[in-house]
């Protein structure tokens, strides 16, 4: 009996430690769910354009991708300096975990003012010239990211208008106070004396500016060349018309711009490059790197696209080899 009566007591000790065990082991994991880090980042961007959107995306796909938990501040600038830094300072001050810069106007505005939080920036195109980072390889501070720009993409542009298309005067629209425009700008003007191209330009301030910088080209180049230039990429289809009506052939610096009527481009998928931020971006939050330990990004390969309809459009016959997408 008292044999009985122990077995009994062993039993319903056992069961009990069981029962326990499986209720600490509920709030276990009911605790880990609970501790799920959320992360809240800003996103700033300087105007609405298909390149600039395309980043954004990738950036958050990558994020997606990591598992990562996230609220997103979106402020978008409308091209607008005042509204560009206003952005900026609320941004700092909403206690956001990072920042994602999309352009070269938001990471300057964004930079000057924190050196605390993290940002990453893409769609910028001279990030030493912007004063964001000390070199590519070492940024050196809270700040780093991807550029927009393949070292090769002006040279490999303007050898095409002029070898291929025959150009002689190059008609280019920038705007003077975006950082990155007058770097390109300040490239282009170099190869194009090295080919003995004439670079004609013209300055503009906002997008409403565009109309009248394209038609005071018109009669005095014979094709144009639209670099990576929010403000006028951002107005791209006002250029587009007006090089359909007077017969001139129009590279562009995106992809994107292709699709929306530019005759050709040497470029990359601005998706794949918000990506590639997005990624360093996780690694920052993760707590694997910071921000001064990634080196800024660049692109890597470009591909040539070629519009048949805007050939078509200026009475321009396309040649076999143009047809293919290649890689340079």
């Amino acid at each position: 009996m008292r044999r009985n009566w122990i077995k009994m007591t062993i039993f319903i000790i056992s069961a009990v430690l069981l029962l326990a065990a499986c209720g600490d082991g509920g709030k276990k994991e009911s605790s880990t769910n609970e501790d799920t880090k959320k992360y809240k980042i800003g996103v700033t961007q300087i105007v609405e354009h298909p390149s600039l959107n395309a980043a954004y995306d990738g950036f958050k796909k990558a994020l997606e991708d990591a598992g990562l938990d996230v609220e997103y501040i979106v402020q978008n600038a409308q091209n607008d300096n005042s509204a560009n830094t206003t952005i900026a300072t609320n941004l700092v001050n909403s206690g956001v975990d990072l920042i994602f810069a999309n352009s070269t106007p938001s990471a300057q505005a964004v930079a000057s003012a924190t050196q605390e939080i993290p940002i990453v920036f893409t769609s910028v195109t001279d990030a030493v010239g912007a004063e964001l980072v000390e070199s590519l390889e070492n940024p050196g501070g809270n700040v780093t990211g991807t550029i927009d720009l393949h070292p090769d993409v002006i040279r490999q542009t303007l050898k095409f208008l002029k070898e291929e298309l025959g150009a002689k005067n190059v008609g280019m629209i920038f705007n003077s106070g975006e950082q990155n425009a007058r770097a390109q700008m300040d490239k282009a003007k170099v190869l194009a004396q090295d080919m003995d191209l004439t670079i004609v330009e013209a300055s503009v301030a906002t997008s409403a500016d565009v109309k009248q910088a394209v038609d005071s080209l018109i009669g005095k180049v014979d094709s144009m060349y639209i670099i990576k230039d929010n403000t006028v990429v951002s107005a791209l289809e006002t250029v587009t018309s007006a090089a359909y009506e007077n017969k001139l052939p129009m590279m562009v610096g995106e992809l994107d711009s292709v699709k929306r009527g530019g005759l050709a481009a040497y470029g990359f998928n601005y998706h794949d490059l918000g990506y590639e931020t997005g990624q360093m971006a996780v690694k920052i939050l993760n707590g694997e790197s910071k921000p001064s330990e990634l080196p800024v990004q660049v692109p890597k390969n470009l591909k040539f696209v070629m519009n048949e309809d805007a050939a078509s459009k200026i009475g321009l016959e396309i040649k076999e080899e143009w047809k293919a997408e290649r890689s340079e």
